[in-house]
């Protein structure tokens, strides 16, 4: 796993002509690497925001339920996240001329998400977790150069494919958001803010 991951980082094209010649149902990704690569920004948000917290106006806010929150608010928007992505790709495929073929649609997102999976340990020290959103952009990079091999849609569609996928995914990871704060952080209130 430590091997494909550094290859996936450092190397994206060889990983991909890699990745491609291999076939893995979706569910062996989901829990061989999905589920526990989740838990690094699960645990550090839980770590962050339950005890290390960030200051506003020089009080320190934290508490171990706000933690809590937020590491179950990481982990389902991780691993939700996977999925929903690998829907709107497999969906979209037909219309740019792609392979439809949810597994590999699976693969290249997985594959994709590995910058966010590992950038997640940011959440460790909240005032840094912009660089877990850092990592994120570079896993969009990862996501376009990982299309064409995966999906198999003619190369000159691979822009549009690509722009569709990310303004689909993007108002799905919208509500996603929109719909987890309000479940698991809306009813925390000022319940969060411990000196």
């Amino acid at each position: 796993m430590i091997d494909r991951i550094k290859q996936i980082l450092t190397a994206p094209k060889t990983a991909w002509t890699v990745v491609e010649s291999e076939y893995t149902p979706h569910v062996k990704l989901f829990t061989q690497y999905v589920l526990p690569l989740a838990l690094i920004p699960a645990i550090a948000a839980f770590v962050g925001y339950g005890f290390v917290g960030y200051s506003v106006f020089g009080v320190r806010v934290h508490s171990i339920e706000w933690g809590i929150r937020q590491a179950v608010s990481q982990y389902i928007a991780m691993t939700g996240g996977v999925y929903l992505t690998a829907f709107v790709i497999n969906f979209l495929a037909e219309t740019f001329g792609a392979r439809k073929d949810f597994d590999r649609a699976f693969s290249l997102v997985t594959w994709s998400y590995m910058p966010m999976f590992v950038g997640g340990v940011f959440y460790v020290i909240p005032s840094l977790s912009w660089l877990a959103s850092l990592a994120g952009v570079y896993g969009l990079y990862l996501l376009y150069i990982g299309l064409q091999p995966m999906m198999k849609q003619p190369a000159e569609k691979t822009t549009g494919y690509f722009i569709a996928c990310l303004v689909v995914a993007a108002l799905i990871a919208t509500v996603l958001s929109i719909t987890l704060a309000s479940i698991l952080l809306g009813s925390y209130g000022a319940a969060a803010f411990r000196l």
